[in-house]
């Protein structure tokens, strides 16, 4: 089966026969929170792009890093990504806040006519609030101390990846969404 696009005015329906979705956005956005419940509401199964790394290499995501280093880890996500788009069935995809900037990743999905890429958009200031709350728990930013290194850092970030972000065939504001709101909004652009 083929996902059918149907244009309406100047809006693009997606008809859902057969699809998968891959969010994207920096970290802290919600992919996760997402996209979870966004497969439960769909019927679709939840993959979370890091975890599958994970279990197939039996390492954490820092472990790679640390013990690999950064090319061997993007080679693996590029592979390991490419292995979940070749399922043949839904599902509602969570990469990481960089996967879409590594290699060919973004014209790889882009090209994938059963594929819909989603940019979850959040803003500076929200990412910055949130990541500040978890910042312990994330690795990459677990080093910088104060508000204003972190919003430096990520605003830096984001400077550098809005080109690949903003490829996504579907993007959602998130800043003043719930995660309930945000699965309603991209539900009411795909039927």
């Amino acid at each position: 089966m083929k996902n059918i696009f149907k244009p309406l005015g100047n809006e693009v329906i997606y008809c859902l026969s057969f699809m998968k979705i891959v969010l994207i956005g920096y970290m802290g956005s919600g992919k996760s929170s997402v996209g979870k419940q966004l497969a439960t509401k769909l019927g679709y199964q939840f993959i979370d792009l890091d975890v599958r790394i994970e279990l197939e290499e039996s390492k954490t995501i820092p472990e790679l890093f640390s013990e690999n280093g950064e090319i061997y880890f993007r080679k693996k996500e590029n592979e390991v990504l490419r292995d979940i788009v070749n399922l043949e069935h839904n599902f509602i995809l969570a990469t990481g806040g960089g996967t879409p900037c590594y290699g060919d990743i973004m014209h790889f999905l882009s090209s994938e006519e059963k594929t819909l890429t989603v940019y979850l958009k959040t803003s500076l200031d929200i990412l910055t609030s949130r990541l500040m709350l978890e910042k312990n728990e994330r690795p990459l930013i677990s080093h910088i101390e104060d508000k204003v290194s972190l919003k430096d850092f990520i605003r830096k970030h984001l400077f550098e990846r809005y080109y690949y972000y903003n490829q996504a065939k579907m993007q959602i504001n998130t800043d003043e969404l719930c995660v309930d709101e945000i699965v309603t909004a991209i539900v009411a652009q795909l039927f």
